[in-house]
């Protein structure tokens, strides 16, 4: 089975296109074969964007960018967004995307997590692979937390049943954690320093 954290160049492309609007910002997104949620925006990441979208400023980076909704539809509200995939399909699409939609102060880059990233960002976005497993899952979390200001936010979303309640209770051992929304089993999950 292909994930969509993983680059298979056996599957054939099949373009897809919807529009999204958020806070008066309309967006049109091309979605392709092998990439998260490739027919529609999901609901886990319209309500982090929903949540956040009046919350962040300054830089921004959308980790596991997909096609972009995340750091495209925070693109109004920052200075400047890097996104960030290992999917090279996605890299590409979120490419088409930004300049489909005349966005300038955006970035996309094919990385694995942050390997390379020098930045630091005031908030860092995510709708995380949780199918990774949470060793990676974590070591992830704490990629991240090192790249933030030390001012920064880190928010993401996790679903109840995908381990949302264990992933607070671990990340509050270390981390000042807040449960900013939840619905449909969906958290939004602040994370900062203590």
């Amino acid at each position: 089975m292909s994930h969509y954290f993983l680059n298979d160049n056996n599957l054939p492309s099949q373009i897809k296109e919807f529009n999204f609007a958020i806070n008066g910002v309309s967006l049109v997104f091309k979605t392709d074969n092998g990439v998260f949620s490739k027919g529609e925006l999901d609901y886990g990441t319209y309500l982090l964007i929903k949540n956040t979208i009046d919350k962040v400023s300054g830089n921004v980076l959308d980790l596991g960018c997909g096609y972009g909704p995340i750091g495209l539809s925070l693109a109004s509200v920052s200075d400047h967004v890097t996104m960030i995939d290992v999917n090279k399909r996605a890299v590409h699409l979120t490419n088409r995307n930004i300049k489909d939609n005349n966005i300038t102060n955006c970035e996309v880059l094919e990385n694995d997590g942050l390997d390379g990233i020098s930045s630091k960002f005031n908030f860092i976005i995510t709708n995380p692979p949780i199918r990774v497993g949470k060793e990676k899952l974590y070591s992830l979390m704490e990629e991240c937390m090192n790249h933030l200001e030390d001012s920064g936010e880190m928010f993401l979303v996790i679903r109840k049943e995908q381990g949302a309640n264990s992933f607070i209770k671990d990340m509050s051992l270390k981390y000042s954690v807040k449960v900013i929304d939840k619905s449909k089993g969906f958290y939004i999950i602040s994370l900062k320093f203590c």
